[in-house]
């Protein structure tokens, strides 16, 4: 019956989501550093084509981003002079350029958001030479601005409407060093027991853990006796579960990253930011609504704009910085976050709009 279940709180392989929380980090203070949230995200996000050995994913970007969707991994290759989406050779049929504006787009009619995007390059055998060079004109270009590319992790108020890159290049800086994170991805599944068992060690790490130090928990994986498809089926309604059992508690999950997560899934983790948030979910048109309960509340829709920051010639890893004006700012603090109060924030409402 599992097997032929396709929507779900924590499963969905529909081609869109049961319920929209558009703007569930409005009603958030900006004061909060975006390591001590938990934020729902997508592994592989765009990986929408080549079957069920490599679809990650059942909903577009678009819908990602509606659903409540905040972390976005993107993987590229250069090719032909720009780059396009790969999962390993299959091409996803978008481009970064494309995903950048369509990205930024939604963030410009949801002002109070932000979005970590990972930019990787898909399977090099050997880094090409040119992909950091084309990644930095890409983010420029169709940044303008709008793209957090420092190496320290921003506070809520300064990633607002803007999209925040983190990256693993080798000299150059191009946005938060992704091997400075904490980060959970055992993604060659041998046995989902030990898969779920590594992704909840992790979880628990993040919940106690250094509030400074960004947390990355990959729920996701393939294998050579499973697909995407079959670890999320195992691993997400055992994430639902656990992270249900602290429901109505500040929890700081960190990000929370996923292959077909359902609608009840996502909002577990936004909840755990403030556990008396509501708003009035409402079934995307033409998919069937999924049964959850929430608190009554209302919403406080605060927003604020934000001046991007200029580019150093240096930055604090000693790393090569390539010269982009509007991308890197040089900070006199090192690349460690400075302690921010851990008072807690009232919790109060997260406005989640209908869509």
């Amino acid at each position: 019956m599992e097997a032929r279940c396709r929507h779900n709180a924590a499963f969905d392989c529909m081609p869109q989501p049961a319920a929209c929380c558009p703007d569930w980090m409005a009603g958030l203070p900006d004061a909060l550093p975006l390591s001590r949230l938990s934020i729902p995200g997508t592994h592989d996000s765009l990986s929408l084509f080549g079957g069920r050995r490599l679809r990650c994913q059942s909903w577009g970007l678009e819908a990602q981003l509606a659903a409540g969707v905040r972390f976005l991994d993107v993987r590229c290759k250069l090719a032909r002079g720009e780059l396009h989406v790969y999962h390993l050779c299959t091409s996803q049929r978008a481009s970064l350029r494309g995903v950048l504006r369509r990205t930024l787009r939604f963030l410009r009619a949801h002002p109070g958001e932000a979005v970590l995007m990972r930019i990787k390059e898909e399977l090099p055998i050997f880094p090409r030479s040119g992909f950091a060079a084309r990644l930095h004109r890409c983010l420029l270009e169709e940044g303008r601005g709008r793209v957090w590319c420092r190496e320290e992790v921003p506070t809520l108020g300064q990633a607002r409407g803007k999209i925040v890159v983190l990256e693993a290049l080798a000299r150059e800086v191009l946005g938060i060093p992704y091997e400075q994170l904490s980060i959970s991805d055992a993604w060659n599944v041998l046995s989902l027991e030990r898969k779920w068992a590594r992704a909840r060690r992790h979880l628990e790490r993040a919940a106690g853990g250094e509030p400074t130090t960004m947390h990355l928990t990959f729920c996701s994986g393939n294998g050579l006796f499973t697909c995407p498809e079959d670890v999320a089926r195992f691993v997400n309604p055992r994430c639902y579960q656990h992270l249900r059992r602290r429901r109505g508690q500040p929890v700081r999950w960190g990000v929370v990253i996923m292959d077909f997560p359902g609608a009840g899934l996502l909002r577990l983790i936004v909840e755990s930011n403030a556990p008396r948030a509501s708003g009035h979910i409402t079934a995307a048109p033409g998919t069937p609504t999924v049964p959850l309960r929430h608190p009554r509340g209302r919403g406080d829709g605060c927003r604020s704009r934000h001046s991007s920051a200029h580019c150093p010639r240096r930055c604090p890893s000693g790393r090569t910085l390539l010269p982009a004006p509007r991308l890197c700012r040089r900070t006199s603090a090192p690349v460690e976050q400075k302690r921010v109060s851990s008072s807690r924030w009232a919790p109060g409402s997260l406005p989640v709009t209908m869509v």
